[in-house]
């Protein structure tokens, strides 16, 4: 009996510590942001977005997001593709570099981009001679968030596609489709719920990327800040109502994000 409710005990500290912690780090903070956002009432929370270096960092934002979750969904089944149906002999090099972005700090990305493609560079340089601007443009700012986004997509399907296996292909190959009609009527109807979640987290990282976008954007007010940067200018400018008005899109989208997520996620169980 006493063996049973020290085990109790144990379990409940356990839960009321992870409660606290989640309280701390994460419920707090985000009541503080709508708080802030709200504290001057409605009108001028609404205002906070009418600002026009405000729109521009919104749409640079939803147009990043734009081109890059499709170009992370090819990437995505094209590497899954690779890995989960062929067997080849750097197949585990090649899953280990897909996932450098997990373990590369954006910061550091952000260098080896202007590194790589700065007009000091070599390959900067001949984009520059044919008037292609990487560093300080759009352009950077998509490479360095495709950069930080495209393993979600791959990370989501390789799985999938690996416990589906490459039967239903081959069955359709027997019997007499080409390589497109397998893909679109037995393969992508198999993997649609892994796309659509994998694309998900590929843009709530998109809209919230920070550190790679920091270094390659050069902070041109109006023209390559993205959200996460225009906020941080609000802060340091002592407009918190503004900058926490802006935070308030994010914690939406990061909330849409887990609901979504955890939808797809019961659905890809019962497809796993």
């Amino acid at each position: 009996m006493a063996k049973r409710t020290s085990i109790s005990i144990g379990k409940y500290s356990l839960i009321g510590l992870a409660l606290l912690i989640l309280i701390t780090v994460l419920i707090i903070p985000a009541i503080t942001i709508v708080f802030t956002a709200f504290s001057e009432g409605f009108q001028t929370y609404a205002a906070s977005f009418l600002d026009s270096t405000t729109l521009s960092a919104i749409g640079l934002t939803l147009l990043t997001c734009a081109i890059v979750t499709p170009l992370s969904i090819f990437f995505g089944i094209v590497a899954a593709w690779t890995v989960s149906k062929y067997d080849f002999r750097f197949k585990n090099t090649l899953i280990t570099l897909i996932d450098l972005p997990f373990s590369i700090s954006p910061v550091i990305s952000g260098l080896i981009f202007i590194l790589t493609f700065g007009t000091h560079s070599v390959i900067g340089g001949w984009l520059a001679s044919i008037g292609i601007t990487m560093i300080f443009a759009i352009p950077g700012i998509i490479l360095a968030s495709l950069f930080v986004t495209f393993p979600f997509v791959f990370r989501e399907l390789a799985p999938l596609m690996q416990a589906q296996g490459r039967d239903e292909e081959e069955a359709a190959t027997v019997l007499g489709a080409t390589g497109l009609q397998t893909f679109f009527k037995v393969t992508l109807p198999n993997i649609s719920w892994g796309i659509l979640y994998g694309a998900i987290l590929s843009t709530a990282r998109c809209m919230g990327e920070f550190g790679a976008v920091s270094i390659v954007s050069g902070h041109i007010s109006g023209y390559t800040n993205t959200l996460p940067l225009q906020i941080e200018i609000l802060y340091n400018e002592y407009q918190q109502v503004a900058a926490f008005a802006c935070a308030t899109l994010l914690l939406g989208i990061a909330i849409l994000t887990l609901v979504l997520k955890k939808i797809l996620s019961t659905r890809l169980d019962h497809l796993a």
